[in-house]
């Protein structure tokens, strides 16, 4: 068994940490759309996708539904397909083992094992892992916490909590954009998903962007 690389832990830590704390404002958002403190609760341990807990919560919340909340909430985990894509030749297991796996191929498991690329195979293995569970413990802790402190919390966006995620992505993303094309990329996304905010419903945007990964792909190929 390899050596846990100390910068891959801390950086692990950090992220858990950080997206953890998000959970809190997922367990008074979902109190506040009328779920109990248990089913807020098993829709962070059984599902675990920020997005798409975030999308079932609101969509039921304002009214939706059944069927439009799992549709929603279904195109928005999509992502995470892609993610395993990504993570299935790194990781190479199999059984329960490849099942867990699964569970946890989140955003941040995975930008933290891409992000120790140059530290090995091993390091982002280890980033991977420690990501994953790290964000499982936190994420769920935290749920369990903001639904039982909801009444008094209030809005949990007046506590800035809502930029947790995308401020802990953008800084392992951030530094992994080493040239104008992959820069160009990311601010062309950004630009897109703020133009479609108004237009279509929340997440989509961001799902939209990855027309531009194959436009800006396909040129890079031919």
């Amino acid at each position: 068994m390899s050596r846990v690389n100390r910068t891959t832990a801390s950086q692990s830590l950090s992220v858990s940490i950080t997206v953890g704390l998000y959970g809190t404002a997922f367990g008074a958002a979902s109190i506040t759309a009328g779920f109990s403190v248990l089913q807020t609760c098993l829709l962070s341990l059984l599902t675990f996708s920020g997005a798409s807990q975030f999308a079932v919560v609101g969509v039921m919340g304002a009214g939706g539904t059944a069927i439009s909340t799992i549709a929603t909430a279904s195109l928005l985990g999509t992502r995470n397909m892609l993610y395993a894509l990504r993570m299935a030749p790194l990781l190479k297991v199999t059984g329960l083992k490849k099942i867990i796996a699964a569970h946890i191929t989140i955003d941040e498991s995975t930008g933290v094992a891409v992000s120790q690329e140059k530290l090995g195979i091993p390091a982002m293995k280890q980033g991977f892992w420690l990501t994953g569970f790290g964000v499982y413990i936190f994420w769920n802790l935290f749920t369990f916490l903001g639904a039982l402190g909801a009444q008094a919390m209030g809005n949990p966006s007046a506590w800035g909590l809502d930029a947790a995620v995308p401020a802990a992505f953008l800084g392992l993303l951030w530094p992994n954009l080493t040239n104008n094309f992959e820069r160009g990329l990311a601010v062309s996304a950004l630009v897109m998903a703020v133009v479609l905010s108004p237009v279509l419903s929340a997440g989509l945007p961001i799902i939209s962007t990855v027309v531009l990964a194959v436009i800006f792909g396909w040129k890079v190929r031919k």
